[in-house]
C-alpha cells in the first residue's frame, strides 16, 4: 500500500530575545523571535515525516498557527509521492483552496502559512531520498527543476522555456561549482553585532569578535536617530577598517578585488551595509542616507515600504551618484513583486526570504528571475530558522541557477541555532557550513524539548514566567 499523509502538528514557539535586544530596529523594537511550525506525518512500514515552519516575532504566530493546519489539512489522504512528482503542481494545490485563496491572494499571513506547509513538504522530499535539500535540488534534471519552480504571474518577465535553456547552459561545471561549496562554504556577511537596541560598548566588542571569525561583511540597523546612527557607523568602521584587528595571520581582502567592486569596501577589503526595516518615506530615505553616506554604506536594505517598487526605484536612483545602492525583499510577499522589482531597476541587490515567499517552488521563481536579470541574491536570515533554511537556498542558486558566488553574501545571526538539530554553523573564513548529513533535510527540526519549552502559551519557560509575575 502507498504511504498517506495522515496528520500534522502545529506549534507557536516564542523565544524571549525582547529581553536582549536581539533583533531589535527602527520598526521592530521589542522582537520575540518566534516561529510558527508544523509537522507533517504519513502512514508505512517506514513513515516519512516534514518539518517546515515561517518566522515571527512574538503576537500573532497563533493566528499563522491557524492558517497552516488550515492549508496543511488539504494534504491529509493524499500520496506524498504524488507530490514530490511535480513539486510546482503540489505548490499550487496547496493554495487552490478558492475560499482560503480569498484572504490573500498570496500575501499576508496565508501565504507565510502556505510557506511553511510548502516547505515541510520539500523537507519530507528530501528525507525521504535521503539527501540535504540543496542536494536534491542541484541533483534534478533542468526539467525537473522547472516543473519544481512557480512560473504563475511571471512569464512576462521569464518563461518556463527560458528558464529551462538557463538551467541547461549552467548544467556545465555544477559538479566543480559543489566540490568549491562543500570545501569553502558560501560567504556570509554578520548582523549580530549591529542591532539597535545595543550598546556602543556592546557594538564594539561584538564587532571585534566578528572581525577575528573572519567575517569581512558587516550590516548595522539604522533609522531611529541620525546623530546615533553616525556614531555606532563609525564605530563599527573604525575596527572593520583596521588591520590590527583582523583575523590572526590575514591580511585582509584587496578593496580592489571584483568580489568587492561597487561594494564601498574600506582598506581591509571591509563592506559595511546598513538596513532601515521600512521606516521612511521615500524622500525621508533619500536625504537620510545621504547623510550617512560618510560611513560608506554598499546599501541600504528595506528604505521604505515592501510593496513601493517605483518608490524603491527613486531612491536607487537618488543615491547612486553616492555609490551607495538599494537591497530589499525579506518582505517582499510573493514572486510578483520581485518581478515588478527587477523590471523597474529598482535594487542592486535581491534578499529572499525562506518562509515569506512560500517555500522552496516560490523561491526557485525569484532565484532564476534574479540570474535572468543579473542580480546577486544575498537572503534574509536574521530570525529563529532561517539561517538554517537559507544556505541551502544559496547553495542552490551557485550551484543550479546563477553558478555564481563572487558577490553573493547570505546573512548570519548568531541567535537560536541550538534549538536545532542540525544548527547552520559558519567556518574560520566566515562562510557557512553547506549541509551535509542525508537525514537532515531542510535542516529545520527542532529538538522537542525546545518546543516543550517555549511553546506558547503553556511552555515550561513562559509558565515560570507567568509564575513569577512576569
Amino acid at each position: 500500500m502507498p504511504r498517506r499523509i495522515t496528520h500534522f502538528e502545529t506549534h507557536d514557539i516564542r523565544f524571549p530575545t525582547s529581553l536582549t535586544g536581539d533583533g531589535s530596529d527602527a520598526m521592530n523594537t521589542d522582537c520575540d523571535y518566534s516561529s510558527a511550525y508544523v509537522t507533517i506525518f504519513t502512514d508505512g512500514d517506514e513513515p516519512l515525516v516534514g518539518h517546515g515552519m515561517t518566522f515571527t516575532i512574538g503576537r500573532g504566530t497563533d493566528i499563522v498557527c491557524q492558517a497552516i493546519a488550515a492549508l496543511a489539512n488539504r494534504l491529509v489522504g493524499l500520496n506524498p509521492e504524488d507530490l514530490f512528482k511535480n513539486m510546482g503542481k503540489a505548490y499550487d494545490y496547496v493554495s487552490a483552496d478558492s475560499q482560503l485563496r480569498w484572504i490573500g491572494p498570496e500575501k499576508g499571513v496565508i501565504h507565510i502559512a502556505a510557506g511553511a506547509v510548502n516547505n515541510a513538504l520539500w523537507d519530507m522530499f528530501a528525507r525521504s531520498r535521503g539527501k540535504p535539500l540543496w542536494k536534491l535540488v542541484v541533483d534534478m534534471t533542468p526539467e525537473k527543476l522547472v516543473d519544481a519552480t512557480v512560473f504563475r504571474y511571471i512569464t512576462d518577465a521569464l518563461t518556463p522555456e527560458e528558464a529551462l535553456a538557463m538551467l541547461k547552459a549552467r548544467e556545465e561545471g555544477k559538479k566543480e561549482r559543489e566540490a568549491i561549496v562543500r570545501k569553502d562554504g558560501y560567504p556570509a556577511y554578520i548582523t549580530s553585532a549591529g542591532w539597535l537596541g545595543y550598546s556602543d560598548e556592546k557594538v564594539a566588542r561584538l564587532t571585534k569578535e566578528a572581525v577575528a571569525a573572519g567575517f569581512n561583511h558587516f550590516k548595522m540597523k539604522v533609522g531611529a536617530d541620525l546623530a546615533s546612527d553616525l556614531r555606532r557607523g563609525r564605530v563599527i568602521r573604525s575596527i572593520i577598517d583596521d588591520p590590527q584587528f583582523l583575523l590572526q595571520g590575514s591580511q585582509g581582502l584587496d578593496p580592489d578585488s571584483p568580489a568587492l567592486q561597487g561594494k564601498n569596501a574600506g582598506p581591509t577589503g571591509a563592506v559595511l551595509m546598513i538596513d532601515a526595516n521600512q521606516i521612511w518615506d521615500v524622500p525621508q530615505a533619500i536625504q537620510y542616507v545621504k547623510d550617512l553616506s560618510e560611513i560608506k554604506p554598499w546599501f541600504i536594505e528595506e528604505p521604505t515600504a515592501p510593496d513601493d517598487i517605483l518608490g524603491h526605484a527613486a531612491i536607487r536612483r537618488a543615491l547612486k551618484p553616492y555609490g551607495i545602492g538599494v537591497a530589499t525583499g525579506e518582505h517582499a510577499h510573493n514572486r510578483m513583486v520581485f518581478k515588478q522589482l527587477l523590471q523597474a531597476d529598482a535594487i542592486d541587490v535581491c534578499q529572499i526570504d525562506s518562509c515569506r515567499l512560500a517555500g522552496v517552488s516560490e523561491v526557485l521563481s525569484v532565484l532564476l528571475l534574479a540570474a535572468k536579470f543579473g542580480v546577486p541574491v544575498c537572503p534574509h536570515a536574521g530570525g529563529v530558522g532561517l539561517c538554517e533554511y537559507v544556505v541551502h537556498l544559496s547553495a542552490i542558486d551557485y550551484i543550479a541557477i546563477s553558478g555564481t558566488m563572487e558577490r553573493n553574501v547570505l546573512e548570519f545571526a548568531d541567535h537560536l541555532h541550538e534549538h536545532f538539530l542540525y544548527p547552520s554553523s559558519i567556518n574560520s573564513k566566515g562562510r557557512y557550513n553547506v549541509p551535509l548529513n542525508p537525514a537532515e533535510g531542510y535542516s529545520i527540526e527542532m529538538h522537542k524539548q525546545s518546543i516543550a519549552e517555549y511553546e506558547w502559551p503553556n511552555g515550561s519557560y513562559w509558565m515560570n514566567r507567568r509564575n513569577n509575575g512576569n
